[in-house]
């Protein structure tokens, strides 16, 4: 578990997270535990991503994958250690109210399971070898990327008593956010430089998978990355929290190199 925990990454979730809860007066050390938990569910479904039966990958953050590293078996236990241990995390924190944690569990096991990651984990294989819309793919990469990207950044304003109007336009924001973080992902499958990213390039290739420039060609996926970014920001505008860090998280990620 500390193996995959401790090999680093860009902690993007914590990071959102708690840049949501400043962005409406919180304090980030008030939704620390939450993030830390945040980023073991991440880390358990790459540990889960990464082997054999999903996508066969043997290097992640610059290292062994878990399975490479251990066997299979220990990579299995140690996801599934680190996603009950997540919520374990949670309900022992002091810090929390017993209704904002009943609030956060229930959000988080909404966002992990059958109706957001896993979906979208089980679509992204169906689509495999297949010729899908741009509709399709959204809906994929909404589930299997930016539903744990929306519990971060809506749980942050919730810690910090967001009102109801501002949670709306943050579930917009979000949307954006990790469809942004995705087809970016999607770019530096094709551009990026695999000493930089800590993994081989051109895996989306060899595994069939359905990407954005793949179904829209390279210029078509930069056009509409640049497309979301818009809606992003006129999402916190409408929520009445621009020239914020996430502001500037929104630019990050449409230009990160890794």
């Amino acid at each position: 578990m500390l193996y995959s925990i401790e090999a680093g990454g860009k902690r993007l979730r914590p990071i959102l997270m708690m840049a949501s809860a400043e962005s409406f007066g919180g304090n980030y050390q008030s939704v620390l535990p939450i993030a830390i938990a945040l980023e073991m569910v991440h880390t358990y479904s790459l540990i889960h991503d990464d082997l054999p039966a999903m996508d066969d990958d043997n290097y992640r953050r610059g290292k062994p994958t878990n399975h490479r590293k251990f066997d299979e078996a220990t990579a299995i236990l140690a996801g599934d250690g680190l996603l009950t241990y997540s919520f374990e995390l949670i309900m022992r924190q002091p810090n929390i109210t017993d209704e904002q944690k009943v609030y956060i569990v229930k959000q988080l096991a909404n966002a992990s399971g059958p109706k957001g990651m896993v979906a979208g984990q089980i679509l992204d294989m169906q689509a495999e070898k297949k010729n899908i819309e741009l509709q399709a793919l959204e809906k994929i990469h909404t589930l299997k990327t930016g539903q744990l990207i929306k519990f971060a950044i809506v749980s942050g304003a919730y810690i910090a008593n967001a009102s109801k109007e501002q949670m709306e336009a943050l579930d917009t924001f979000s949307y954006y956010i990790g469809l942004i973080f995705q087809v970016q992902d999607d770019i530096l499958d094709v551009t990026g430089d695999p000493t930089i990213l800590g993994k081989p390039v051109g895996s989306d290739e060899e595994n069939f998978k359905s990407t954005y420039p793949k179904l829209l060609g390279l210029e078509g996926a930069i056009e509409i990355k640049d497309y979301y970014v818009k809606k992003a920001k006129e999402a916190l505008q409408t929520a009445g929290v621009t020239q914020t860090i996430l502001e500037q998280l929104t630019d990050y990620l449409s230009d990160r190199k890794y």
